[in-house]
């Protein structure tokens, strides 16, 4: 069996901007995770924050925006290029960058941080259960982890209702990865049992994306973005949505 390795978006960072970060998805994504985020007592005030795997770093300049200092780390130096490129062009100084991964950060970095962000970022490693026990050394005590992962509940829905059968029996298995399909999709199960084990407590879940990728009409998610918008931060922390969405974003406390 091929050993599983962690992913580096170095080649295609600028694919991923545009068909990522800058569609409806991407979208719908940052205002759902900028309205939970809104709600932290912790984020009432300046705001040290730690963005693990930060990618592009939309979030990250958001709240830096909002007055909080954010320190971006990422194994792809071109998608923190783009975020620094970003942060100049907004005029925003209270931010850092370092090309750091997650397990050099646990085991040599020395401050911990009130929140530290990790956003679709757990399904593209090869060992997910030891990185929420990195993660949970970099959160301060009575700090919270922002985590949000690739629900593989929801991807087994989606493929069922759009008849991909064989996919599905398969496990998602395909001999052709597609580039910026995740490589590991995991269960809400599993990963907040890993939470739990690791000494974290779950403060607050919602699902992203949980009417967006269903439509039957794709061509509605632009048309129809405020409304559905409206849906999603309307349902998005009731069951049974809560539980479809295509992303689960964890609220989880350190104990």
């Amino acid at each position: 069996m091929k050993q599983k390795t962690d992913r580096s978006f170095d080649g295609i960072a600028a694919k991923f901007s545009r068909n990522i970060y800058n569609s409806t998805k991407g979208k719908l994504r940052q205002l759902v995770l900028l309205r939970d985020l809104a709600e932290l007592e912790l984020l009432q005030q300046p705001c040290q924050i730690l963005d693990v795997g930060a990618g592009q770093g939309q979030l990250a300049l958001a709240l830096a925006a909002q007055g909080h200092s954010v320190h971006l780390t990422d194994i792809s130096a071109q998608m923190l290029q783009l975020a620094q490129q970003q942060a100049t062009e907004q005029g925003l100084t209270q931010l850092s960058f370092s090309q750091t991964g997650l397990a050099e950060l646990a085991a040599t970095h020395q401050q911990q941080y009130k929140l530290v962000l990790c956003h679709a970022m757990l399904e593209w490693l090869a060992e997910p259960e030891l990185a929420i026990a990195q993660l949970r050394k970099l959160v301060a005590p009575g700090g919270v982890l922002s985590l949000m992962f690739y629900n593989k509940d929801a991807k087994r829905f989606g493929n069922i209702l759009f008849g991909n059968f064989d996919y599905v029996a398969a496990d998602f298995q395909v001999k052709k990865k597609v580039s910026l399909n995740p490589q590991h999709p995991l269960s809400p199960q599993d990963v907040l049992r890993w939470c739990d084990e690791a000494g974290f407590s779950l403060l607050a879940k919602t699902g992203v994306r949980c009417f967006h990728d269903y439509l039957q009409d794709r061509s509605q998610q632009q048309s129809h973005f405020e409304q559905l918008l409206a849906l999603e931060l309307q349902y998005n922390r009731t069951e049974p949505y809560a539980s479809l969405g295509r992303y689960q974003h964890v609220l989880l406390g350190a104990d």
